[in-house]
């Protein structure tokens, strides 16, 4: 791909071509928001060749597999991602590397698409791997190719954090010339094998490695002062820095953190003596803070910022005592808008059913965690990837047959390639009598329609392995499986009702593409006969956001329809007909 001048990019692409520039030959990821983008942009560059991995764990050990051969390599995951990779982080950690291996994971402040709100930061101080973090594009684009000297120069992988921020902000950067760096495999037993004995011998360079990152953070450019009015001085990174500069510009003093893990003690000792007071400003966690204070200087914080959710340049701006300028006000009180499943969302009929069979249901991560909201309200646990079929084993276990006989656990095609597959192991091997329903929509819904393991597809749309899952679960050891159309509801009550009465474990497959899809055809748009409609709002038990009630009688948005046909199986009176 070709130089093209001074252009607008996301962080996401920005890191993407940094990649690019940096010679990197081999991506491996899951994908995850705010990450995702990373690596699809990647695979737009013929050169790098790019997958999606079944989980990240997996995309991690790939990528080092390929810096062992000696080939720049890379994969991204979100922070929950991070905690499935940890395994291998911490023991490459050890292992060190040869050609560069670039690990990135993109933080989530303010949950706006995760189940929790970790600091990733704790991992790069546990493994003892260094922490770079842009504050913008251009930043995502040149630590990005940073990353790599710094992971061959001191034999790590290196971390890039981003946040959803700047993952999905715009700004200028300047594309460059890729350059391509080989390194030729040597076989090395006391490097590379991680037995005791040589683990052993490698914690001390584990160690001395980091002293040599702390000096590097103390001296490198990735960490700038900023010297303007001395009354105050602000520690901070990221998308923080930038809501300084909007609020303070240089009327005060600002030493921006690239590199946040080691951080520096001598470059902040000299900045903390230029200013008459610190203070340190960063979501989350006080991790910047904890480390000022243990070089025993006085600074303010997290007892006047936040440690949940997002900044802003308003908070940041009040906390410091600020004056505020109040926003334009709507009149109006706008009505909330929560998120709901799409109209001829697969899902909805099956989450129906087991509403009306009055389940316990268990589930997982994806977008069919809407299960969990009005009117459905059939979702009652959600833990992390994988998580409903393991539960469900324990929940059963010690529930009893009672419990065995109205408990299920949904899960994704994606998501129990991710980790449910260990889950259902341990059911067929322990043998409860569980009732696991795998949502197969054919895609990886929640993150953007990424090809998955089942479709048959790869990153680029071409043909790919695919796995049959009726055939991979009999496999484990689960005798029962059954496929249902959840289109069909009568369908899906009668098996739901059939696999929870036996005693055994079985799973069921919804099948069903996901109703966004491109290739999907669909039915025409139904039609309310308002003649025949009497105003019951049966149709609305299943809360598609394409029926709604005008004057007593029911109305279907023509635009949003589909023509699934799942409404017109609750009409009594045939009033959903298709029929003006």
């Amino acid at each position: 791909m070709e130089n093209t001048g001074k252009q607008l990019m996301l962080g996401n692409k920005a890191i993407a071509r940094g990649l690019y520039e940096a010679g990197v030959c081999f991506i491996s990821s899951y994908p995850g928001t705010p990450s995702t983008e990373v690596t699809e942009e990647a695979a737009k560059y013929d050169e790098i060749y790019c997958e999606w991995a079944p989980n990240e764990k997996v995309a991690m050990e790939a990528a080092f597999g390929a810096s062992l051969a000696g080939r720049r390599s890379f994969c991204a995951q979100k922070h929950v991602g991070l905690n499935v990779a940890a395994d291998p982080l911490y023991t490459m950690s050890y292992t060190g590397v040869n050609a560069g291996m670039v690990v990135l994971v993109a933080d989530d402040p303010g949950m706006h698409s995760s189940q929790n709100e970790q600091d990733s930061r704790y991992h790069a101080i546990a493994s003892k791997v260094p922490m770079i973090e842009p504050a913008d594009s251009e930043e995502a684009l040149e630590y990005t190719k940073l990353a790599f000297d710094i992971s061959e120069k001191f034999d790590t992988p290196v971390l890039i954090k981003m946040c959803t921020r700047v993952a999905h902000s715009q700004s200028v950067v300047e594309p460059g010339e890729r350059k391509v760096p080989e390194f030729d495999y040597e076989k090395n037993i006391a490097k590379y094998v991680m037995m005791p004995g040589n683990a052993k011998k490698r914690h001390p360079f584990v160690e001395e490695r980091t002293e040599k990152l702390r000096e590097y953070a103390e001296t490198s450019d990735i960490n700038k002062v900023f010297m303007g009015g001395t009354e105050i001085g602000i520690i901070t990174s990221s998308t923080s820095y930038q809501y300084v500069r909007e609020v303070f510009g240089d009327s005060v003093s600002v030493l921006k953190l690239g590199m946040v893990n080691p951080l520096p003690v001598k470059l902040i000792k000299d900045f903390a003596a230029k200013v008459s007071k610190l203070y340190v400003v960063e979501e989350l966690d006080p991790i910047i803070e904890n480390h000022v204070k243990s070089l025993g200087l006085e600074v303010s914080g997290k007892d006047m910022l936040p440690i949940c959710d997002e900044f802003s340049q308003n908070l940041i701006a009040k906390s410091f005592g600020k004056e505020v300028t109040e926003g334009y006000k709507v009149e109006d009180q706008i009505p909330g808008r929560p998120p709901v499943m799409c109209a001829g969302c697969p899902h909805r009929g099956l989450f129906f059913t087991l509403k009306q069979n009055k389940c316990t249901v268990l589930g997982d991560i994806g977008c069919y965690t809407l299960g969990a909201v009005p009117p459905l309200s059939t979702i009652e646990m959600t833990l992390c990837m994988g998580a409903s079929i393991s539960a469900l084993h324990g929940f059963n276990k010690v529930g009893g047959e009672e419990t065995e006989k109205k408990t299920v656990a949904v899960i994704g095609d994606s998501t129990f390639m991710h980790s449910g597959m260990t889950g259902l192991a341990n059911i067929a091997y322990n043998q409860t009598n569980s009732t696991v329903i795998i949502l197969d929509n054919s895609i990886t819904g929640m993150t953007g329609h990424q090809q998955n393991p089942t479709t048959g597809y790869n990153i680029k749309g071409d043909p790919a392995g695919k796995i049959n899952l009726e055939a991979l679960v009999k496999a484990m050891g689960i005798e029962r499986v059954r496929v249902v159309d959840p289109y069909n509801l009568e369908e899906c009550d009668r098996v739901i009702k059939e696999e929870l009465a036996v005693s055994e474990p079985s799973v069921i497959i919804s099948r069903r593409p996901c109703a966004l899809l491109k290739y999907v055809k669909h039915n025409g748009p139904l039609k309310c006969d308002r003649e025949k409609c009497v105003g019951c709002k049966s149709c609305m038990r299943i809360g598609c956001p394409a029926i709604s009630m005008k004057d007593g009688k029911v109305v279907i948005d023509e635009t949003l329809c589909v023509g699934c046909g799942v409404c017109t199986q609750l009409c009594k009176f045939g009033a959903l007909n298709g029929e003006a």
